[in-house]
């Protein structure tokens, strides 16, 4: 019988600084797979408030190179190292749309050895992002597809054994690769950066996002990444215009079953 699969919003947020809302990240829990997506600022202190360290990670989908979504990924490979009686036992496995590689080596020129884990403690899987893409694992399967934001930019769907499916947008503008990752997903993590009112080219709004929602026969919908502009509005009332089922709006530490 299959695992449970189970989510946890580690970070809500955005670039902004706040107490309440880290920057992006996203942890899935699947049998003994533990996968982070994003690390924004704040994830490595939102785990630990999870109970789950570095060192169980196994995962980590990054949706694209922005900081407040790869912030930490300098800190977590240096911590990675230490101490010495807790260093990484396991490889750690990193998923990222073309040009993680360029992008990791520049990070190595600035940092050198102290984000450079043991041989065979890390490998790089880089998912295309001219279409679709897949990339099988024990426990689950990653399928990605670009969306509009950056030129790397992807947004994933975790499927389980029993083809139960999370979908993470990552940030994006409303276009057809959304609807197709998201459709019939079990659990849909879209962000919704802005209101309505204030929408701007790259990212999504409650409406739009509830937009997408519906289109793609979601089971349920998590609005996500939001700018301190959202905790103005009625985000739900918003997404309410377009979308009428499940809704959930992230907040940090937030734990969601399937």
């Amino acid at each position: 019988m299959p695992s449970n699969m189970t989510v946890t919003i580690l970070g809500s947020g955005t670039c902004v600084p706040s107490l309440e809302r880290s920057s992006c990240a996203v942890l899935v829990e699947i049998g003994a797979s533990k996968v982070l997506i994003d690390s924004g600022a704040g994830t490595m202190r939102r785990l630990l408030e999870s109970g789950i360290t570095i060192f169980d990670l196994s995962h980590i989908l990054y949706s694209h190179f922005h900081p407040d979504h790869s912030g930490e990924l300098v800190p977590l490979l240096f911590a990675t190292k230490y101490p010495e009686y807790r260093r990484r036992r396991n490889p750690l496995t990193i998923c990222a749309g073309d040009g993680f590689n360029k992008f990791f080596n520049g990070l190595k020129k600035v940092y050198g050895h102290w984000i450079e884990l043991d041989a065979g403690m890390l490998s790089i899987l880089e998912l295309d992002t001219g279409g679709p893409d897949a990339v099988r694992f024990d426990d689950f399967t990653v399928k990605s597809l670009p969306v509009n934001h950056n030129p790397e930019s992807l947004a994933y769907r975790i499927v389980d054994a029993g083809g139960r499916s999370v979908v993470y947008t990552g940030d994006s503008d409303v276009c057809d690769n959304l609807v197709a990752i998201a459709r019939d997903a079990d659990l849909f993590i879209c962000e919704a950066a802005l209101p309505d009112a204030l929408k701007v080219d790259g990212h999504l709004t409650p409406s739009l996002a509830g937009q997408v929602a519906t289109q793609a026969k979601v089971g349920r919908l998590v609005l996500t990444h939001f700018y301190p502009e959202c905790d103005q509005a009625d985000v739900a009332k918003e997404c309410r215009k377009t979308y009428s089922g499940p809704l959930v709006l992230a907040r940090d530490l937030m734990n969601l079953k399937l």
